[in-house]
């Protein structure tokens, strides 16, 4: 029985945002003044299954979490938003991270990394969620990594977010040759990310690769093409004061459009304009489109 269109596992968290003029130190202070400090639920396995979520997708999201003030912050935000979450007690407590964020919306992120390394999700906790799940959404958080070998015998689609990879950490490189739908961001390969996404094709199980390159657009590279496919950034028809979660948004709108059996072009589309509107509201994951605002962007 199928009971969810999308499992997502790992990277589950809090955000602290810093609203700041420039990100850089100013010359001569040891302090400076900023608007009010907020704590927000967050990370990338958060950001997808809520923007997942509110899109209409049947959602369920699995992780570790700390029983703190930050796991209970989580749990409120998910229980009014009605979003299905399973969880176990993470014994280092729920994972942090600070960013600071500028006036054009960039972001700089500090991640504390709570979990040990070799931190996993059991099996026994899992895998009745990925039988009963049409796809799952890996995220690279590591308490996942075991779960390839059955995903690949139930023979479901898989995806993952390599983030701003190098294109040479091997704990990236993991996700990337064992997940069907691989996504990345072009700003940690110099905004030069062909090769990466043509080595992920050639040693990898994967049927396509997104690179994402914020305001510049996005690209595509299937096993068909010759080359990777350019896609412009949307227009989000607001300001742009925010990128935190921009990124999963663009994951959220692509999936949500394959997973209901879209061409890829308008896969690519809808991933762009989710991620555009992610950026104009502040903070971490607080406001998402839903499947008729999505489809009106489009228009």
């Amino acid at each position: 029985m199928i009971d969810y269109d999308i499992l997502i596992v790992g990277g589950v968290g809090v955000d602290t945002i810093v609203r700041v003029d420039r990100l850089e130190i100013p010359p001569g202070r040891d302090s400076v003044h900023v608007p009010p400090v907020r704590d927000y639920p967050a990370h990338t396995g958060n950001g997808v299954a809520l923007a997942c979520h509110t899109l209409g997708l049947r959602t369920k999201l699995a992780d570790f979490l700390g029983e703190d003030p930050q796991g209970a912050l989580v749990l409120s935000e998910y229980a009014r938003r009605g979003l299905d979450f399973s969880h176990l007690p993470a014994p280092a407590g729920t994972p942090r991270s600070v960013n600071l964020v500028d006036a054009d919306g960039l972001r700089f992120s500090f991640y504390d990394g709570r979990h040990p390394a070799d931190a996993r999700l059991p099996r026994e906790f899992w895998l009745p969620l990925l039988e009963r799940s049409k796809h799952v959404h890996l995220s690279i958080t590591g308490v996942n990594r075991d779960m390839y070998p059955d995903v690949e015998r139930l023979g479901r689609p898989s995806s993952t977010d390599l983030h701003a990879w190098d294109g040479e950490n091997e704990h990236h490189r993991f996700y990337a040759l064992r997940s069907d739908v691989v996504f990345l961001s072009a700003a940690g390969l110099d905004n030069r990310p062909e090769a990466a996404m043509r080595s992920i094709l050639a040693h990898g199980r994967a049927e396509l690769v997104v690179a994402t390159a914020g305001a510049h657009g996005a690209f595509l590279l299937t096993r068909e093409d010759d080359a990777p496919r350019h896609f412009p950034a949307v227009d989000p028809g607001a300001p742009i004061v925010d990128s935190n979660g921009a990124g999963d948004a663009f994951v959220s709108g692509f999936l949500h459009h394959r997973l209901t059996g879209r061409p890829v072009e308008e896969c690519m589309r809808a991933g762009a304009a989710a991620g555009a509107f992610a950026c104009t509201t502040a903070g971490t994951h607080t406001a998402f489109l839903d499947a008729a605002g999505l489809e009106r962007a489009l228009a």
